[in-house]
């Protein structure tokens, strides 16, 4: 009976052999630190095979199997199992076989965020143990502002604003110019990312500071609120009218210009366009030339000697610039003659010419 027990409780060690000191725990980091997860087992003589050394990685959406990140086996390491880890897990230790199967991952983000479990291996002896392993955003860009008029008598509010954080986060503010004292109502909104201001006064001005925090860091933002009398609201709105008025006149006159240059434009091109049927066309230069001719020749038969004179030096120079200006000069050509029975055919009245002696008396 005793043989029995004691090979059952031999049985029994022989089976725990190998186990994993570090208790199973949740680690918290920021992002883009190293996070730190610690792996010490313990051998005992009856474990004689290779040792194999696995961690493996159970995302937090919970989509994807458990996948192997690093892998030591047969002397040795293989870390290129899953590529979002990929150059970024490392054994801490060069000599596993110490009893440290600790890693170390690296720059780490968001994505890493899951359950971690390592597993070692030396036959007979097995074990395993699991690691939470949590990744936080530090507050960051931190933002103070002042939501409101910050005017005498006004309600506005202090607003404290992080980019990005991991919740949950807490606000501090604080008054770093002055040795005045806060008001009572603001007491109990020091601790949020608000405070709202009721009835502003001008010994509310001054510098004030904003520190969040979460449980991997903090950032901090400064604020200057300089509470001033009430503007000249009246004047304002008069300057806004009268500016709004002016606009309106000088758009008007842009869009009357235009208006009247396109009208402009557009009769102009009617105008030349247009072909009246109604007007005669000009009158040929000959036919003009020919009638002051011919009106001449008739008129010179009426004319007697004494004024032939004043007929050559005027009548002549009387003929239209517009039809003789015009006509292309020609060669002078000597005066033909031209037979009387012709000159009566054209209309000529013969005159009789008194003959003249050489003292100038009429014969």
């Amino acid at each position: 009976m005793e043989a029995r027990v004691v090979g059952l409780l031999g049985w029994i060690d022989f089976t725990r052999s190998l186990s994993i000191t570090t208790p199973e725990q949740m680690i918290e980091k920021a992002r883009g630190e190293t996070a730190y997860l610690p792996c010490k087992f313990t051998l005992s003589p009856e474990d004689q095979g290779p040792l194999d050394i696995e961690w493996l990685i159970s995302p937090a959406d919970n989509q994807v199997v458990d996948q192997v990140i690093i892998l030591y086996s047969g002397d040795k390491m293989y870390d290129d199992y899953y590529p979002d880890l990929k150059g970024r897990v490392h054994f801490t230790s060069n000599d596993l076989k110490s009893g440290d199967a600790s890693i170390n991952v690296t720059n780490l983000q968001l994505s890493d965020i899951g359950t971690y479990q390592c597993k070692v291996k030396k036959a007979p002896g097995v074990a395993n143990k699991k690691f939470q392993l949590v990744v936080l955003v530090k507050p960051s860009g931190t933002r103070c502002y002042v939501d409101g008029s910050e005017e005498i008598g006004n309600d506005f509010k202090l607003k404290c604003e992080p980019k990005e954080g991991s919740l949950p986060l807490q606000y501090e503010w604080q008054k770093l110019s002055d040795s005045q004292k806060l008001p009572t109502s603001w007491l109990s909104e020091m601790t949020s990312s608000t405070i709202s201001v009721k009835n502003a006064s001008s010994e509310y001005s001054g510098t004030y500071s904003c520190t969040v925090k979460n449980r991997v860091g903090s950032d901090q933002c400064l604020l200057r609120l300089n509470v001033v009398p009430p503007s000249n609201k009246a004047g304002l709105i008069a300057g806004a009218i009268i500016g709004l008025l002016l606009a309106l006149v000088l758009i008007g006159l842009i869009i009357f210009c235009c208006h009247k240059k396109r009208r402009e434009e557009k009769y102009e091109k009617e105008v030349h366009h247009d072909i009246r049927e109604d007007v005669p066309p000009p009158k040929s230069r000959t036919s003009t030339a020919r009638s002051y001719i011919g009106s001449n020749h008739s008129s010179l038969g009426s004319m007697s000697p004494s004024n032939m004179e004043g007929y050559s030096k005027t009548q002549y120079n009387q003929v239209p610039s517009e039809d003789f200006e015009r006509t292309p000069q020609s060669p002078t050509l000597p005066p033909a003659k031209v037979a009387a029975p012709n000159l009566s055919r054209m209309g000529a009245v013969p005159v009789m010419i008194p003959a003249q002696s050489k003292d100038g008396s009429i014969v």
